[in-house]
């Protein structure tokens, strides 16, 4: 009977080493040779960073009047919220988080997150965390909110919409290893 476990266990593990083989990309870092997709936690540097959901912004209804107060987009834009969690889960040290955020479309039109004003409570700000310290913070509106995330706001072209997939480059600061990318699901 034991015998019998053991063979069953080896061919088993074969199997699985030889389709592991014939399936590219297995085991290689999300991110780094084809984007990581939104929902899924990927490591920059020492902060993990989980895109928990991107939406076209209506400023006009609730909730999304409160997550922006400026004008508007302009004729033919329109607004992408990211919403975004990043926590230091792996270092004992304080590690600071990256501000260098970019959407690129599949033609290679770049775009930047609008700078929110500074008491605007759900925005994402890099800051230092600590061991097991997040961004949004414990008990902050952003996290207490319905996504439980900080927020980058994006304008876009209506025309780039359609120019999927949109892919988020994720750089970390100055020697915190490289950029990853994650697909967007717009």
């Amino acid at each position: 009977m034991v015998l019998a476990r053991l063979k069953s266990t080896v061919s088993g593990c074969a199997v699985a080493l030889a389709c592991g083989a014939a399936l590219p990309g297995c085991g290689e870092e999300p991110g780094i040779v084809e984007p990581a997709r939104e929902g899924l936690s990927i490591d920059v540097g020492e902060i993990a960073y989980d895109v928990f959901l991107t939406r076209q912004l209506n400023l006009a209804i609730t909730p999304d009047e409160a997550f922006y107060q400026g004008p508007p987009p302009g004729p033919g834009r329109t607004f992408y919220g990211v919403f975004l969690q990043a926590c230091n889960l792996t270092s004992d040290e304080p590690v600071t988080t990256t501000d260098d955020f970019v959407v690129e479309d599949i033609e290679g039109n770049e775009f930047e997150p609008i700078e929110l004003p500074e008491d605007n409570p759900f925005a994402y700000r890099p800051t230092e965390l600590g061991k097991d310290d997040c961004i949004p913070a414990d008990g902050s509106v952003a996290q207490q909110s319905p996504t439980a995330a900080s927020l980058l706001i994006f304008d876009f072209p209506i025309e780039s919409t359609g120019q999927r997939p949109l892919n988020l480059t994720i750089t970390p600061p100055p020697g915190g290893g490289e950029p990853k990318v994650i697909e967007l699901d717009l």
